[in-house]
């Protein structure tokens, strides 16, 4: 394969622009990008949980279903929900790491049949990180001599992957699980000993903990989190309500 097939016509630039995005592409989460892993699934099914779960029982009473068949049908929908998400998290996770092995192989055929092209972006790179004249050229050399070194290297250079941030797709299922778990307890045990009111508080701290949370390990702004969570989730509420006055 020449240089112009390998570059597919771009300057090493923009050929290094889109290896990021195809990178990018391979390291995203069902869960998002910015916090992958268990914590992620757990929280995000945690909130969904909860919502869906207050849903159907407005849905059930709307219809005057009894209450000993209302939480059946919770308890019901909630083991089939945590064997959904477990299973959902773990097909996502192992089709992530197919991405990512597939890449890698790419990136090892590139090495072995591309090493002036690669050379030539990894060259690229380090002037851009400032590196020039005979530095730049003895330390390309040097990372050109170790061909599992410049895999890693290009991995995490060129396509902006973090390996470490891979988790094994089982234990995000777990976390998915577990959010299931905790969200599913708390919000029938909290309609059955209470009521609805109860229930929805329950939800509502739910979600206040699980937003602060993940705003917390994504560092970001904890207020705007936990009202956007919080709106998003009881507006979605308000509408089945309305939707089922009318009804």
């Amino acid at each position: 394969m020449d240089g112009p097939n390998h570059f597919e016509g771009k300057s090493v630039n923009e050929h290094l622009l889109a290896a990021r995005k195809k990178g990018s592409s391979a390291s995203s989460e069902c869960h998002g990008t910015e916090m992958p892993g268990h914590k992620a699934a757990a929280i995000d099914a945690a909130k969904e949980t909860a919502v869906f779960l207050l849903a159907f029982w407005m849905i059930l009473s709307h219809f005057s279903v009894g209450n000993s068949l209302i939480f059946t049908a919770l308890f019901a929908i909630s083991i089939t929900y945590f064997f959904w998400k477990m299973g959902r998290s773990a097909l996502l996770g192992f089709s992530r790491l197919e991405r990512l092995h597939r890449l890698i192989e790419e990136e090892r055929w590139e090495i072995e049949h591309n090493r002036a092209q690669e050379k030539e972006e990894l060259t690229a790179m380090y002037a851009q990180k400032g590196l020039s004249g005979k530095l730049l050229e003895d330390v390309i050399e040097v990372l050109m001599a170790d061909d599992q070194r410049l895999l890693q290297l290009m991995l995490t250079e060129e396509l902006g992957l973090s390996l470490e941030s891979f988790e094994h797709p089982i234990k995000q299922s777990f976390g998915a699980g577990i959010g299931v778990l905790i969200a599913a307890c708390g919000t029938i045990a909290s309609l059955y000993f209470g009521n609805f009111l109860m229930g929805i508080a329950f939800g509502a701290i739910l979600l206040i903990l699980a937003a602060a949370l993940r705003a917390k390990l994504e560092k970001n702004r904890l207020l705007t989190s936990c009202v956007w969570n919080f709106s998003t989730s009881f507006l979605t509420l308000g509408i089945l309500h309305f939707i089922l006055k009318l009804l």
